[in-house]
């Protein structure tokens, strides 16, 4: 990341470097996360040479598996399906996302980045050799294209699949401590906040309340999301959880194609789904850490290294 961080700025002119470039303290946009078509820190990949922008992804790529690599990249490419299902109105462009780096990541201990424009938000934070990877925003408009009855695009058809997969292996029982609720929130409920405090109630069913089938969906879900991330931080990110103390709850009707939302939490760990707008047809998902988004816990972790109490 260091490295594929410094050839970015190093790629920009001046201008351009300037925009991308802001102070790690700067907290009001460090701790940022906007998932909607808004201004937003950074520097526009549009506006950048051919230099620049492959630099850019080169830079998201460190961040990202290679399956969630191609995720971002569906959903990018959506920017121009949708505006072309909204009649050219909004002038939607798959160059719209933006680049910000937080301090120097050359020559500082401390330093963050973050990717982002509608529906992708990928923030990372580095302290030392360490990384903190959160939140993960992916979304997608539409969510599905069909031909002929048959999708031909479907970047987080996964995400929902085993959610639903889940729920068919809980039984009755376990149905009705997973859902809790008629009716779909209208969003994520984690929304564009800078901080998620606690866990969101109610909490729905447990995983020590689920037989082998449903813990092991459960399991894969969980896995699903942290598979986002490069294999040493996912391996990572999953040794930080307790399986036994996850928890899964669903909201809205379970006929597909409907307004639907799911979430799963555990200690520090929170995934929510939504596909609540556009007649269930607007999918929105993301991977926080409640106690450690943007780097919390790494700069915690810093701080107290390096200045011990008495």
């Amino acid at each position: 990341m260091r490295t594929a961080a410094t050839a970015l700025l190093a790629a920009l002119d001046e201008p351009a470097r300037d925009q991308a470039t802001h102070r790690f303290d700067d907290e009001a946009a460090r701790r940022w996360i906007e998932y909607r078509p808004r201004p937003r820190p950074g520097v526009c990949l549009a506006d950048l040479d051919r230099a620049g922008r492959k630099a850019a992804h080169r830079l998201l790529a460190t961040a990202l598996s290679p399956p969630a690599y191609a995720q971002a990249m569906a959903i990018v490419a959506l920017e121009e399906v949708l505006d072309r299902a909204e009649g050219w109105r909004r002038g939607r462009h798959s160059g719209d996302y933006w680049v910000a780096v937080f301090g120097d990541p050359a020559r500082d201990d401390a330093w963050a980045w973050r990717l982002e424009g509608h529906h992708l938000s990928v923030n990372m934070t580095v302290v030392a050799d360490q990384v903190s990877p959160a939140p993960i925003f992916l979304g997608a408009n539409p969510a599905t294209v069909r031909h002929a009855g048959h999708p031909v695009s479907r970047p987080l058809g996964v995400e929902e699949d085993l959610a639903r997969a889940l729920l068919d292996a809980m039984g009755p029982a376990g149905r009705a401590a997973a859902i809790v609720a008629d009716e779909a929130p209208g969003d994520i409920i984690s929304a564009t906040r800078s901080r998620v405090d606690g866990p969101l109630e109610p909490l729905g069913v447990p995983a020590d309340r689920l037989g082998p089938t449903g813990r092991a969906l459960l399991d894969q879900l969980v896995a699903l999301y942290l598979d986002r991330l490069p294999p040493e931080l996912a391996i990572r990110e999953a040794r930080r959880l307790d399986p036994g103390r996850l928890h899964f709850a669903w909201a809205g009707p379970t006929v597909p194609g409907r307004r639907h939302y799911y979430r799963v939490q555990g200690d520090d760990l929170l995934i929510e789904y939504d596909n609540t707008t556009d007649d269930g047809n607007h999918a929105h998902t993301v991977l926080r850490r409640p106690a450690s988004d943007f780097g919390t816990d790494v700069l915690a972790t810093h701080h107290a290294e390096a200045h011990p109490g008495p």
